[in-house]
């Protein structure tokens, strides 16, 4: 990064979890190299996306496919959904089917449990009967309160890898296909150089 660059802000927008998990940590080495680097954390996907039409942002981190509009769409990430819980809630699943998981106390990050609807759709071709007992809104929350047994839920495989590894969290169901979806990088496609810089970091 040259001095022109290093003197300029990044204006970077994106869903908290991944943002912080994945593309602040890719970024580090221009940040350290003299970037100053602007974060906004937030959601729906729509509103980032009219910032950056608006000039708001310079970059933004996408969970839906933008539209025509904006000049510079990439493809950046594939995220698989798991559907997960310590072990010890675990051992209280009584089979393969959605009907095993009857009682077991599940965490959303919205009422709407968007995350939990498209898992319980696409695996097990119906909508989820069961409400939520506690609603925290961010991902990184909702893993907190799982792994210390809380209940189970449906996250992003990015986000709870190391839980995964280490086995203080375990996958219910194996689905040949888990659900998943393609997250976006947004530029205004203006061909500024520290805009350049900061997607080729990603």
């Amino acid at each position: 990064m040259n001095e022109a660059q290093a003197n300029r802000s990044l204006r970077l927008a994106g869903p908290p979890e991944f943002t912080t998990t994945c593309v602040l940590p890719a970024l580090a080495d221009l940040v350290a190299s003299g970037l100053r680097l602007k974060v906004m954390l937030g959601r729906p996907a729509e509103r980032l996306l009219a910032g950056l039409q608006d000039g708001d942002h310079d970059l933004v981190i996408s969970t839906a496919p933008p539209d025509a509009e904006i000049p510079t769409v990439t493809e950046l990430f594939r995220e698989e959904f798991l559907l997960v819980a310590a072990p010890a809630v675990a051992s209280k699943a009584t089979g393969n089917g959605s009907w095993a998981l009857d009682g077991l106390p599940l965490i959303a990050y919205s009422e709407d449990r968007p995350l939990i609807r498209r898992y319980w759709r696409e695996v097990f071709g119906k909508e989820p009967g069961m409400a939520p007992v506690a609603v925290v809104p961010d991902l990184r929350g909702v893993l907190s309160l799982i792994v210390a047994g809380g209940g189970l839920t449906v996250l992003p495989r990015y986000l709870c890898r190391r839980e995964l590894a280490s086995g203080t969290l375990v996958c219910l169901m194996e689905p040949a296909r888990p659900p998943a979806n393609t997250i976006f990088l947004a530029t205004n496609g203006t061909g500024d150089q520290t805009v350049a810089a900061a997607c080729k970091a990603l």
